[in-house]
């Protein structure tokens, strides 16, 4: 399979074919294979110079596949065919949607919600292998999931270290962990790649090799699409070239019907946690094809249709996973280029967790709901509420802050395996408002969109969910819970949401009575 690139709509075309002529007379192409790291300016010059390894993932990776095979055969000669992975943003992202392509199960833990990671606790541990997947090695969930996956272990009298296989960068905390604790084995990634550009390293790779996925076809496939990526017409070029084409800045990701499951989920971290900086962005809404944004796209939105299918307005990309991952990535940092932002940073992404950080040290006395609504606990950051006293109200008022050419973002800190049917509110608000909806998970959207919405155009606003934490798990020789953790990664979110002059309603759901007032009100 090749990939093709399809765009229709005047406004697009004429933007894209502008926008591919200045790249090829500036020789974007050739300068980019050749790893050229002022390609985004002398500001991203050094972050560049160290992030380009992507380029080179699928002739590193194929080393991967000797040692993956024989893991993979000792692991099943032993009755291990259960995989869950613990890690964050782009550790998760890419295997989940390779494993969903493939039709081979992964148990994918990334979240703090103590119901979450509890289901995959009680999970069949004498077939379980758990994959410990960390890019910096220090990652806050991944180490509090490991934490109660050993603890797990050991109370059903099984060895973690013949259990836990870890991946990570050279040098990282983490592989010192591993080779303390002597687990089973240590896969190093290479540490010129990016956490989001890293799916065909041993991040993509290893869990889902583990779980059954044709990592090498996947490999294969990202070669054969490597030769084309100097030619000056190639598709990967293209698709760049037309991303922030025509003022439409908001992208609408459907790939829905398409054999690349979940893929959407993949492109969203890649194009928001690259582009949305320094006021500028491209916001990516993942959605299907009926939703309002495909249906009825607004003046800034681009319909990106992943599959044959051509939008009436909009682009349409096809070809095999391994291809559709070089070519995002690729298409991404040239549309950095493009934007005059570096795509390989992620400022904004650590004040969240340093907030979240300073609450979980400091535990700050409990703040108190604006007003109750039956099983919903009302609260608002300060400067913009003084609506109505209802549920109803406080969403009403919360919308009427998105401006024109905003969008509204729905962030669920809830359990994304047992609230899943939540995420079918984000469609009739978008009908509802008009504007782009974005529905994340909190705390995973946090390692994705979460750097857009500091850092992107200062036109969003914000609508959180927390609560309906059924049991608290505590996290083992941690002095806080994993309610405590992501009660504290929420609070800190809306903090630093706040100081960026952003609103941010939370609706905090009490019992299971507040879920159902909740999607009544939203849908």
């Amino acid at each position: 399979m090749t990939v093709t690139v399809t765009h229709h709509g005047d406004g697009l075309l004429a933007d894209q074919r502008k926008a591919l002529a200045t790249l090829v007379a500036d020789r974007v192409p050739s300068r980019l294979l050749a790893h050229d790291a002022t390609l985004w300016g002398p500001d991203a010059e050094s972050e560049a110079s160290i992030r380009l390894g992507w380029l080179d993932a699928v002739t590193v990776s194929r080393q991967l596949l000797p040692p993956l095979l024989a893991l993979y055969d000792a692991l099943r000669g032993e009755g291990l065919d259960q995989v869950v992975l613990c890690g964050m943003g782009g550790s998760s992202l890419a295997p989940e949607v390779i494993c969903r392509s493939a039709g081979v199960p992964l148990t994918v833990l990334d979240s703090t919600h103590p119901d979450q990671v509890r289901s995959a606790l009680e999970g069949d541990l004498s077939r379980t292998v758990v994959v410990v997947s960390s890019k910096s090695g220090g990652t806050l969930e991944t180490d509090s999931q490991r934490r109660a996956l050993v603890e797990a272990f050991k109370t059903r009298g099984i060895d973690p270290r013949t259990r836990v296989i870890v991946v990570t960068d050279p040098g990282s905390p983490l592989e010192q962990l591993a080779k303390d604790e002597g687990y089973r084995a240590v896969f190093l990634a290479d540490p010129h790649v990016g956490g989001r550009y890293s799916a065909l390293t041993a991040f993509g790779l290893v869990p889902s090799a583990l779980a059954g996925a044709d990592v090498a076809t996947l490999l294969d496939q990202a070669d054969a699409f490597l030769a084309v990526l100097a030619d000056d017409d190639n598709p990967a070029l293209q698709l760049g070239a037309g991303l922030p084409a025509d003022g439409r800045d908001k992208l609408a990701l459907d790939a829905s019907g398409s054999p690349l499951e979940g893929f959407g989920d993949w492109a969203e971290q890649l194009i928001a946690e690259s582009t949305g900086k320094l006021g500028r962005g491209l916001l990516p809404v993942v959605v299907d094809s009926d939703a309002p944004e495909v249906q009825s796209p607004a003046a800034d939105v681009h319909v990106l249709r992943i599959g044959p299918e051509v939008p009436a307005l909009g682009t349409s990309v096809t070809g095999s996973l391994g291809e559709q991952f070089l070519a995002w990535e690729y298409a991404v940092a040239v549309a950095g280029r493009l934007l005059g932002i570096n795509p390989f940073d992620q400022p904004d992404v650590e004040s969240a967790k340093q907030a979240a950080r300073g609450l979980l040290d400091k535990r700050p006395e409990p703040e108190r709901p604006v007003f109750v609504d039956g099983a919903v606990e009302v609260f608002a950051t300060p400067g913009w509420f003084d609506g109505p006293q209802t549920l109803a109200g406080a969403v009403d008022a919360l919308l009427a802050t998105v401006p024109p050419r905003g969008y509204l973002a729905v962030m669920a800190y809830l359990d994304r395996l047992r609230d899943a049917s939540l995420s079918a509110v984000r469609s009739p608000l978008a009908k509802r408002l008009e504007r782009p909806v974005t529905f994340g998970w909190g705390p995973r959207f946090l390692h994705s969109t979460g750097q857009f919405h500091k850092g992107g155009p200062p036109i969003g606003s914000f609508l959180q969910l927390t609560g309906l934490v059924q049991q608290d798990l505590p996290i083992p020789d941690r002095p806080f819970s994993f309610g405590t953790l992501i009660a504290a990664q929420a609070a800190g979110d809306a903090a630093v949401l706040a100081d960026h002059g952003r609103p941010v309603l939370r609706l905090h759901l009490t019992g299971p009575d507040g879920l159902d007032q909740v999607r009544s009100v939203l849908s």
